[in-house]
């Protein structure tokens, strides 16, 4: 009922708007997946169906928020990062912050009976949070940051599962022998006790899953007949840039490798990450080196 008596009801909302100017990143969490994944049979250390899910999800979030430049997914989490001139809702931050989680959600949801063949037990449960970077080195150190933590992580839990499931210890065991150690004792562990070299495991499970959205072609052009000379510079223009923009998607396809693992024997996976080149690309790169960054590559403005 518009103009009601009732509507001042709308005063007690609180409109919290996220500072302008700023880089949005918003970081869904799992809620008690560890509960989750061991309902639903996830294998350790990593379980490859749920790394596509997760990448699924990721995918379906960028599609839906065009200001979204990037994407980072490792374990049950997931980080986007909105461009700093970003104007979605307005920049309300409950509206952004809702809409992409339950996108995530939804989308994990949706996409489950393609890559488990199996119902789901009960369902999924994300939260987020937002977090505004005022420069660009303090949003690259968050993105080394997270993707830092998945090393860390990966080598942990793979070493762990090893000595549980081939070397027979209890989970209490496997945690007090693995207490205090660096990363050079855990990859000496794999080496020698199970035969496993850390640097030849799938990239997808030590540098987790990036969505890199790419420079887009310019399609719009003057019309053909009747062309003045302003039309005529522009479209020279146009040519001009797409012609560079070409050169670009194939440096793109060359740099931007999908780990094979997530594309093996699943036609609808491989369907799906293909038909996204050229607007997003899904990659396993090191986010710490300064390479990575190469503003020809990422669209961050």
């Amino acid at each position: 009922m518009s103009n009601s008596r009732f509507e001042y009801v709308k005063s007690f909302e609180n409109k919290n708007d996220l500072l302008k100017n700023t880089y949005i990143v918003i970081r869904i969490d799992g809620k008690g997946f560890t509960k989750f994944t061991d309902a639903h049979q996830y294998k350790k250390p990593n379980e490859i169906q749920g790394i596509k899910l997760m990448a699924l999800a990721g995918i379906s979030v960028m599609e839906s928020f065009p200001e979204i430049f990037l994407g980072y997914g490792q374990s049950d989490e997931f980080s986007f990062a909105f461009k700093k001139n970003a104007k979605l809702y307005n920049r309300r931050h409950e509206k952004i912050l809702t809409n992409v989680v339950s996108t995530f959600t939804s989308a994990f949801v949706y996409y489950w009976p393609k890559m488990f063949k199996t119902e789901l037990k009960y369902p999924p449960c994300f939260d987020g949070r937002v977090v505004l970077y005022p420069s660009f080195d303090n949003l690259k150190d968050y993105f080394s940051w997270r993707y830092v933590d998945c090393h860390i992580n990966n080598l942990y839990n793979t070493t762990f599962w090893e000595l549980v499931i081939n070397g027979k210890m209890s989970k209490d065991e496997a945690h007090k022998k693995l207490k205090g150690t660096l990363s050079n004792d855990k990859n000496e562990i794999l080496f020698s006790q199970f035969g496993i070299n850390y640097n030849n495991e799938p990239e997808v499970y030590k540098k987790g899953t990036l969505l890199i959205r790419v420079k887009k072609e310019i399609s719009e052009r003057p019309p053909k007949k009747g062309k003045s000379e302003n039309e005529i510079e522009i479209e020279n223009k146009i040519n001009e840039i797409n012609e560079k923009n070409k050169e670009f998607f194939e440096k793109c396809d060359k740099e931007y490798k999908t780990d094979e693992l997530l594309l093996k024997d699943d036609k609808f996976m491989e369907e799906k990450i293909n038909g996204l080149k050229g607007q997003i690309y899904l990659a396993h790169l090191d986010v710490v080196k300064d390479s990575f960054w190469n503003k020809e590559f990422i669209d961050y403005e």
